[in-house]
């Protein structure tokens, strides 16, 4: 009898491996999840039934929205975000999410249901192989993609997930489950809370380092990519006052390093302040602190040039892979950010620096092109953005997708950055349309912060269901939507290569507002710039979130000039 009572008592020990899943989440501290229920993953929403009171799943309207909202959490929290979606067609639509992850170097976990064990390889409903669709590092989205088959190692998985999101570069990573493991049953617990390894520089680089600074006479460091915390960036502003240098920040993470500061130069990404790409073309040694140097913060890589800049280059960089794989550096120094910027923040300086005048106009070089042009339309962007820099909070997170639209808060929009204590920006390095609007919801039901987003007509009508999910789970945020009726960046590459001829990039758009008003968020719409400061407060003053239409004149297509300017220009050169 003793042998049976333990036996059942062994039983009862037991539970779904589903269970299993949701315990180890809790076990790595995350909070949130965000996913498209499926059937294939029933016993894990079985688990986040079980422990509702320690991590909440959030229920998205599309698995494109819900990747977006956890690599909008990896890049808030500094862990993994988590995903949950079932099969081919969840795995398909998520994969935006991944790939702006991988790009984007973002901690992330995507867990797949799969189709059972029994069914595999014989093309079943849904079915897709997941290792080969999302592929290995640098050729594919993931760092890493795992298919758990048995079910007693969960926590192994879950662990090695997690600490490959986060070690390195971080980046996503896919766990693929399979429906018929996660209904067995189980005694096995959760690993312990897996935290980022840091890797040091060696003292011989750092050396090496201060020693180029000396030899220079026009230093540019260039700030960016994944893996800061506060800390770090406190130790970058740290190094930058030290040695004066003029920084820059990398393609839209431009609160890495603090606007205000008399040290900020502006940011190197699309639409760069042209003084400004002219001073990084002009240094005489350049250094990367953090960016991969993509197409988008090296203009296309010429600023500076690849494969051999003509400066001096010292890339600093969490990844040993990345090092040396595009630019090839003068000095590759491997090391995370937090150990980066603690190692530079105590190099000593001289008491005298030879580029000081260099700096100084780095700096003015920026607040002039604080200074906008004059554009036609009833609507003056720049004054808007002026009204978002008086009255959103200092900790706002400001979220945007991809298009033309997110250009007006790159070139004016002032972050106070990640050395104030948190980060304030959330916009897709590899150019997702789509992001901003489940980004800012994700953000505000991470931290309750007011989350601010721009976006286009086009990118708002991507993800713009997820308002669904705000209203849902509680949440709120507010959307500057900017209606020129047009795929605006589309249109200005085709007036500059194919002038007047117009094809693809026209929309016919809803009533935004009353579409707003049907998901449950409040609705304005506004055509002359007097009216958006008292919409905004509104907003703020307001519990539920607010979606602002602004009708912007198709003339007024970027920050520096008119549609009709552009193929003035393309037919004159055809001409020509």
């Amino acid at each position: 009898m003793r042998v049976h009572g333990d036996t059942m008592a062994s039983m009862t020990d037991k539970k779904l491996a589903g269970h299993l899943v949701v315990e180890c989440l809790v076990a790595q501290g995350i909070t949130h999840a965000f996913g498209v229920p499926g059937e294939s993953y029933l016993s894990v929403l079985d688990g986040f039934h079980a422990f509702a009171d320690r991590i909440r799943f959030v229920t998205c309207r599309q698995e494109g929205g819900a990747a977006f909202m956890a690599e909008a959490q990896g890049k808030l929290t500094g862990r993994p975000g988590v995903c949950f979606v079932t099969r081919g067609p969840g795995a398909t639509n998520a994969s935006i999410g991944v790939h702006t992850a991988f790009q984007d170097s973002t901690p992330m976990v995507l867990f797949v249901g799969d189709v059972a064990s029994d069914t595999r390889d014989r093309e079943a409903f849904q079915e897709l192989d997941f290792c080969s669709f999302f592929g290995p590092s640098t050729k594919g989205m993931a760092k890493r993609v795992e298919r758990i088959d048995d079910a007693r190692r969960i926590p192994e998985y879950v662990a090695r997930a997690f600490a490959t999101a986060m070690n390195g570069r971080p980046g996503p990573v896919v766990l693929v489950l399979p429906e018929d493991m996660l209904t067995r049953q189980v005694d096995e617990d959760p690993l312990a809370r897996v935290e980022p390894v840091q890797a040091w520089a060696d003292p011989g680089s750092l050396r090496q380092l201060r020693d180029l600074l000396l030899q220079s006479e026009r230093p540019f460091a260039i700030a960016g990519g994944g893996g800061w915390t506060p800390q770090a960036a406190q130790a970058l502003q740290r190094f930058a006052e030290n040695w004066q240098l003029p920084v820059g920040n990398a393609f839209r993470f431009q609160d890495t390093f603090d606007n205000h500061h008399l040290l900020y130069a502006g940011d190197v990404g699309i639409g760069i302040n042209p003084k400004l790409a002219a001073r990084i073309r002009n240094c005489d040694l350049l250094i990367a602190i953090g960016p991969r140097l993509g197409e988008m913060t090296t203009g296309g890589y010429s600023v500076p040039d690849a494969p051999r800049p003509r400066q001096k280059l010292v890339h600093i960089h969490g990844s040993a892979e990345e090092l040396n794989r595009v630019y090839q550096a003068d000095l590759a120094i491997f090391a995370t950010m937090n150990a980066a910027a603690r190692s530079l923040e105590v190099l000593s300086a001289p008491p005298e620096l030879p580029w000081s005048a260099w700096t100084a106009d780095a700096h003015a070089d920026y607040v002039a092109n604080l200074v906008p042009q004059a554009l036609p339309g009833a609507i003056d962007m720049p004054a808007i953005v002026a009204t978002l820099q008086r009255h959103l909070p200092r900790d706002a997170v400001v979220t945007n997708g991809a298009g033309n639209f997110a250009s007006w808060m790159h070139r004016f929009f002032r972050h106070h950055g990640l050395a104030d204590g948190v980060k304030t920006q959330l916009a897709p390095t590899n150019g997702a349309m789509g992001y901003g609007v489940p980004a800012g919801i994700a953000a505000n039901l991470l931290t309750g912060r007011t989350a601010f987003t721009i976006a286009g007509d086009g990118d708002f009508l991507m993800n713009g269901q997820e308002l669904a999910t705000a209203v849902q789970h509680g949440g709120k945020s507010i959307i500057l939507l900017l209606n020129n009726g047009m795929y605006g960046t589309i249109r200005m590459h085709q007036e500059r290569e194919y002038p007047m001829r117009v094809s693809g990039s026209a929309l016919s758009n809803p009533d935004f507002t009353a579409l707003a008003q049907a998901y449950g968020y409040a609705g304005a719409r506004i055509e002359r710039t007097a009216d958006f400061e008292p919409a905004l407060l509104a907003a703020l003053a307001r519990n539920q979130g607010t979606v602002i239409e602004v009708l912007l004149d198709p003339e007024v297509i970027t920050t520096r000039g008119t549609l009709s300017s552009i193929r003035k220009a393309a037919i004159n050169k055809d001409s020509a």
